[in-house]
């Protein structure tokens, strides 16, 4: 490594892919700096995927306690008590062990971190408040954060981040939104007892999904105490009193709530890295335009994560950190893959899904059958519960080869990553039929589906 410059690799932010590019290099023999102006781990551990995971667990534990009277136990209701500050709290002691953790990976790895506003101030240069380290390679990992909508009363709207340190919880709230953040939080308010309303522009939330999965979630969602409102937009929040607001619809008229939540998109951030100064070019959504090895317009700066628009996903960060590493400092072999990654929305019922939607398949593939399926679970056949769950697969007809699968219903996170694997290796419709199944699970539809549902 060359002694030129006080390191060989600096990286900018230090969430799940700027720490894994840090640890990972080190490992290799560079000498890595790494520089976070907030707390370690990034919105995956301090705003995202874990916390919002941990009240994900605690908005279903009323309906698990509701749920237990079919099998013979006997709550009452006024014994279920529920404390908002002891589940925030209990919050915040998880996340700062996982900052711990993360500290200690970095120390361990003996990467110097830094603490503050990063600057990039020359293609291998970067200014941290009022310190200036030179690097041989520079990486932007920054991520990206909520971006809320210009509207009157824009200042009373709530992001994604704020939903971790609310002091308390409302009585009403309007979520505003039609990704997987939005049904997330709709979920995560209603069985946390909010009367939740959650608000969209188009006619079905979570574009990009499989069809059949958004229709059936648009069922199953109401079911779990959400209203919701299609074909709908916000003018205006305004103040009415303490902690209360009047959200005027673009229909005339008027929802009262005690927090208005808005998931209506992210942007990269890249704000005040000095990025364009220095020649790195950005794309028309902001996010930093890279090439397959991660390499911007300036050859001696990267980028990777959610601040170059692929998926925003952490696995996909920690991959790319994986690729990146090996094309600075190691062998240079291997290649970042953006086919059939699995994701989940935890939202309620959850969805899990990888590889095509049918949409998709029908245009990439030609011709295509569709197995699909929808049954109550097992559990409810004694709680009482009207709840169901969808299945589906998707084959490419030619080659038998399944190329998408899609579900809804209980531990369909956990029931995909398996599901995965199988895509990833090319599995047949014919493997999937000589599988024997495990009984009795839900996983075992998948099986076990033999009849076409459409072509």
């Amino acid at each position: 490594m060359s002694e030129a410059y006080d390191y060989d690799l600096v990286v900018i932010g230090a969430g799940s892919g700027g720490v894994r590019l840090a640890r990972v290099s080190a490992g290799l023999g560079a000498r890595v700096a790494i520089v976070e102006r907030g707390d370690l781990g990034g919105t995956c551990v301090n705003v995202g995927c874990v916390p919002k995971k941990l009240f994900v667990y605690a908005s279903h534990v009323r309906e698990d306690v509701e749920d237990a009277a079919g099998y013979g136990f006997s709550v009452a209701p006024e014994a279920v008590q529920f404390n908002w500050r002891t589940l925030r709290e209990n919050k915040d002691t998880e996340i700062q062990r996982l900052n711990g953790i993360y500290q200690r990976l970095l120390d361990n790895a003996g990467v110097d971190l830094y603490r503050g506003n990063a600057r990039v101030t020359g293609p291998n240069e970067v200014s941290v408040d009022n310190e200036t380290l030179s690097a041989r390679r520079i990486t932007v990992a920054t991520g990206s954060t909520s971006d809320t909508p210009a509207i009157p009363g824009r200042e009373h709207l709530h992001t994604s981040d704020d939903m971790f340190y609310l002091d308390q919880l409302p009585e009403k709230a309007v979520v505003w939104g039609g990704g997987y953040i939005a049904v997330e939080f709709a979920g995560i308010l209603a069985g946390l007892g909010v009367e939740t309303t959650l608000i969209y522009r188009g006619e079905l939330f979570l574009r990009g999904f499989d069809g059949d999965v958004r229709r059936f979630l648009a069922e199953e969602l109401p079911k779990k105490g959400v209203t919701l409102r299609f074909n709908t937009n916000i003018d205006a929040v305004e103040a009415s009193g303490d902690s209360a607001y009047q959200v005027r619809l673009n229909d005339g008229s008027t929802l009262e709530a005690g927090l208005v939540l808005a998931a209506t998109g992210r942007k990269p951030l890249v704000e005040g890295l000095g990025l364009e100064a220095v020649g790195v070019e950005l794309n028309e959504t902001s996010s930093i335009r890279t090439d397959r090895h991660f390499q911007t317009s300036v050859p001696s700066i990267h980028a990777l994560g959610d601040v170059i628009g692929t998926p925003q996903l952490t696995p996909v960060a920690i991959e790319q950190a994986m690729v990146l590493s090996d094309h600075l400092f190691g062998e240079g072999t291997k290649t970042m893959d953006y086919r059939n990654i699995p994701s989940a929305v935890f939202c309620q019922p959850p969805i899990g899904t990888v590889g095509l939607t049918e949409e998709d398949a029908r245009e990439e593939c030609g011709r295509i059958r569709v197995y699909r399926t929808h049954f109550k679970p097992m559990k409810h056949t004694l709680s009482g519960r009207d709840e169901r769950i969808l299945m589906k697969l998707i084959v490419d007809d030619d080659s038998d080869r399944v190329v998408g699968a899609h579900m809804v219903g209980p531990d369909a996170g956990e029931m995909m990553q398996g599901i995965a694997v199988a895509l990833k290796a090319g599995a047949t419709k014919a493997d999937f039929d000589q599988t024997i199944g495990i009984h009795p699970t839900s996983a075992e539809e998948f099986v076990t589906m033999r009849d076409v549902s459409s072509t």
